[in-house]
């Protein structure tokens, strides 16, 4: 995953020609790397959702507005917010403007969930909680996380059952200092998505993720967990997710029983 690097806040530091302005040749021997105008002032309203300035689901200033704000035209925001419209940033609503993503929406509960059922229509799964723990974290998870190696994480473990039958086996690490005081109590008692409580109650919206795939046979624990036989062959997928500038903020291993389903992905 490529970073981007950091934007000025400032508009009046934008270049007229629609580039950021880079140094001198005879200061850098790279090359100088330029940036449309449209892309700059994405990142200048990307950080405006990162800083909270627009919370999710509050309606964000008209393109006119935002135009007067950054002094370009209308059309080079209306480029801009298309693109966080593509990325699922913001939601545009017709006849009511445009609107910060929520993980509360409906539409998006299921945007993180790939699995959907062979036959009939993707509905909310059941949720077991197992396990939720504070510890140090394994290096493998710190390394994702981008923390030092014993750092304190929350690990979670959960079944997720459709129609009654257990399908997805998780767990979950999430750094410590973020998300204090989530407790199994607080999990079980919260009827919406997990990404919706992080984003209301820890103020951690989770916006992109990267994922590895690879088929695994169940283990004697696994099976037992799945009401599934020892050697049942599963889908593991690996998930590290990520917050507003690229900041991974949970690790996601899952064990997905495919009798049934089958993950879905969309390519562009």
């Amino acid at each position: 995953m490529v970073k981007s690097p950091p934007m000025s806040s400032n508009p009046s530091q934008l270049n007229n020609n629609g580039a950021t302005g880079a140094g001198t040749a005879a200061s850098s021997t790279s090359s100088p790397t330029f940036s449309p105008l449209y892309q700059q002032i994405k990142a200048l309203i990307m950080q405006s959702l990162q800083s909270g300035e627009w919370k999710p689901g509050e309606l964000i200033p008209s393109e006119v507005e935002l135009a007067n704000r950054y002094k370009v035209s209308q059309g080079t925001v209306r480029k801009a917010i298309d693109e966080l419209s593509a990325e699922n940033l913001v939601v545009r609503r017709q006849g009511k403007g445009t609107f910060v993503a929520t993980h509360h929406e409906a539409k998006a509960q299921f945007r993180f969930l790939r699995l959907m059922p062979d036959v009939g229509e993707h509905h909310a799964p059941g949720n077991r909680i197992i396990d939720v723990r504070r510890l140090r974290a394994p290096a493998e998870v710190a390394r994702q996380l981008d923390m030092k190696s014993g750092d304190s994480v929350i690990f979670i473990k959960r079944v997720m059952s459709f129609d009654g039958t257990p399908t997805i086996l998780e767990e979950i690490w999430l750094p410590g200092a973020i998300f204090k005081g989530l407790t199994a109590e607080r999990l079980i008692e919260y009827k919406g998505p997990m990404y919706g409580l992080f984003e209301s109650e820890f103020g951690t919206r989770m916006i992109q993720a990267s994922e590895k795939l690879r088929a695994i046979a169940a283990d004697e624990q696994v099976a037992e967990l799945l009401a599934v036989a020892p050697q049942t062959p599963l889908l593991s997928v690996e998930r590290v997710s990520y917050t507003y500038g690229n900041r991974p903020v949970e690790v996601r291993r899952g064990l997905y029983l495919t009798e049934r389903h089958h993950y879905r992905n969309e390519l562009s």
